[in-house]
Parts: structure tokens; C-alpha cells; sequence
């Protein structure tokens, strides 16, 4: 069986490299990746339980994900895992159901399991162990979604860009009525990406009054079919809807369906986060992507940079539109 010894001389580093890599302290890329390659040629297994005896560390993040049913969570967290066995870290995942209590109850799990650092992508507007795990001195990046109150970067993606050429696309294409389906009032991103779409229509002379704001009791399929029927039993129903999840986003389409009503024609439709399947659907689906493998590996090198003591800001990476044929544009 191979030693890191063995490991060193393949990759022609020292024995203390190989280690520090091990560890999850990052020398240049390239010394990292050659002694990743050697440890995978040679099937070596690092001594887990000593190595946490004289380190104080075990190797491994945590991660829990608000809701791993939603195809953008669990694209995130595969990218999550890829950063983190990069650098030679295991990851261990919760599904929070978008349930506070079920959160807490993975934090607790996890801290148990004695990790070296947690990533958090809150169920709701938090849970809380979060602030009683950042009492406790355990690492904590906060991904996706920021929570009032707790004092913990967090590494988000920034939709403003994206949310200011979409009111323009849709003027252009003369949408004068538009609707939004957000989470539920009081969630930290819900509010943000209202706000940001309101400015950013008025900015173009539309107007998005209450009537044609629905918030959902829960980020699901149920929950954006219901907002979509009031929608339509409006005097005056809109002409584009952004659904601010893609969950919620296939349940409008269900109640445009079960009314015989066809998108782009009877209905724009735009979607806040995009997924694969969405170009491969008739027609294809408008959207808003989010930089899903960017933001996996930043919070991950976020959250070591918090367990190795160093300053740790808060990231913002920009979102973009994904233009397509749900509102109206000419195929291409």
C-alpha cells in the first residue's frame, strides 16, 4: 500500500507539500494538481483519524442545501463537491427540505461529525443553530442566500445586471404588463429580486403594482400555479412573468397549460435560474443563470480561507440573461 512518501516522489515534491495539500493548504495550482494526480495514480489513502489527532482537523466540509429537489441546488452542490475534492477535502451534504428545523437539525449532526467548516445555503430566513454554530467559532460561509443576523460572508451571485437587460428585452419586444412570482415576503432573496425587477422596469416607463407581485407560501411547483391563477383571473391579466425559481416557474406553466394557454403567445415566460433541460423544451425557456460552478468553487475557497485564519469577504458574481424564445423572439 502506498505512503505519502510514495506520494512525494512521484509527484517530485516533499513530503511536507504533500501534506500541506492533504490539509487543504493550497500551494500553487499546479503543485496542488500534481500531487492530486499522484494520489489518485497510486490509490493512497491518508490516515483520516490520525491525521484529525495532530491537526485538530478531519478533512471534511459540510453542506447543507436548502432544498436538493430544485434543480439549481443540486447543480450547486455538485460543484460544491468537485471544489472540494480538488483540494482534497470530503463533503458531506444535508437536505434542509426548505425547513428551518431540519436544518438545525443537520448543523448539529455535522458539528457533531467534528467538520472542519460548513457551508450553508439557508432553508427560509435562517434557523437557530446558524448563529450558535458562528458563536462557537465553527467556520461558516453562508451560499446562495443571505441570512439577517448572522455575521458570516457569503457568496451569492449578483442579479441586477441580468435583471436590468431584462426589463429592456421586454420592452423591446412590447411587454407592457409583467408580473413576478416570488418567494415568500420577508426572504432575503425574494425581496432582493423584487426590488431590483421593479427599479429596473421602471427605469423602461413599466409599472409593477401589487397586483401583479404573487408570493408562493413555498419555492414549489404548487405554489407558482397558484400565483399564475391569479394572475390570469385579473380584469387585466400581464403579458410576462418571471418566476424567480424554476420550481415555481413549472408550476405557472402547468396552470397556463390546464387553461389551454400557450407560451410565448398567450404569456411571456422568463425563469430565474437556468437549467439545462430549459433550451431542449418547446419553446425554450428565457432565463436568468446564475454562475453555478463559479460560485461551488468560491465558497469553497471562502470557507478555507476561514479555517486557515485569513480574511474572508463576501463574493458577488454576476448573473446574466439567457435569451431564448419563451417571450416572443424572433427563432434564431
Amino acid at each position: 500500500m502506498a505512503n505519502i512518501k510514495d506520494v512525494a516522489e512521484r509527484a517530485g515534491v516533499s513530503v511536507a507539500t504533500v501534506s500541506r495539500v492533504l490539509n487543504g493548504h493550497s500551494p500553487v495550482a499546479e503543485t496542488r494538481e500534481r500531487v492530486l494526480a499522484a494520489v489518485r495514480e497510486l490509490g493512497y489513502r491518508p490516515n483520516n483519524v490520525a491525521r484529525a489527532l495532530r491537526t485538530a482537523r478531519t478533512g471534511t466540509l459540510g453542506l447543507i442545501i436548502g432544498d436538493l429537489t430544485n434543480p439549481f441546488f443540486t447543480e450547486l452542490a455538485d460543484a460544491v463537491e468537485d471544489a472540494a475534492r480538488s483540494l482534497g477535502y470530503s463533503l458531506v451534504i444535508g437536505n434542509a427540505g426548505e425547513r428551518p428545523e431540519q436544518q438545525d437539525d443537520y448543523i448539529r449532526t455535522l458539528l457533531d461529525r467534528r467538520i472542519d467548516g460548513l457551508l450553508v445555503s439557508s432553508a427560509g430566513t435562517g434557523s437557530a443553530m446558524l448563529g450558535e454554530a458562528v458563536a462557537a467559532g465553527t467556520p461558516l460561509v453562508l451560499l446562495d442566500r443571505t441570512v439577517p443576523g448572522v455575521d458570516a460572508p457569503c457568496v451569492r451571485a449578483d442579479g441586477a445586471a441580468a435583471l436590468t437587460d431584462l426589463a429592456a428585452h421586454l420592452a423591446a419586444l412590447g411587454r407592457r404588463r409583467p408580473a413576478i412570482i416570488v418567494a415568500p415576503a420577508g426572504t432575503p432573496t425574494g425581496d432582493e429580486r423584487l426590488e431590483l425587477f421593479r427599479t429596473a422596469l421602471a427605469g423602461h416607463g413599466l409599472a409593477l403594482p401589487d397586483e401583479r407581485v404573487g408570493a408562493t407560501p413555498d419555492l414549489q411547483p404548487t405554489g407558482g400555479r397558484r400565483v399564475m391563477s391569479g394572475f390570469l383571473d385579473l380584469p387585466e391579466p400581464p403579458d410576462a412573468v418571471l418566476a424567480t425559481d424554476n420550481l415555481m416557474a413549472l408550476g405557472a406553466m402547468d396552470e397556463l397549460r390546464a387553461r389551454g394557454m400557450r407560451v410565448p403567445d398567450d404569456m411571456a415566460l422568463v425563469v430565474y435560474d437556468d437549467v439545462p433541460w430549459f433550451a431542449h423544451i418547446d419553446p425554450p425557456l428565457t432565463a436568468i443563470a446564475q454562475p453555478t460552478r463559479e460560485l461551488g468553487r468560491a465558497a469553497v475557497a471562502t470557507l478555507l480561507a476561514r479555517i486557515e485564519g485569513r480574511p474572508a469577504d463576501s463574493v458577488l458574481l454576476p448573473a446574466r440573461l439567457v435569451v431564448r424564445r419563451s417571450c416572443g423572439e424572433t427563432a434564431g
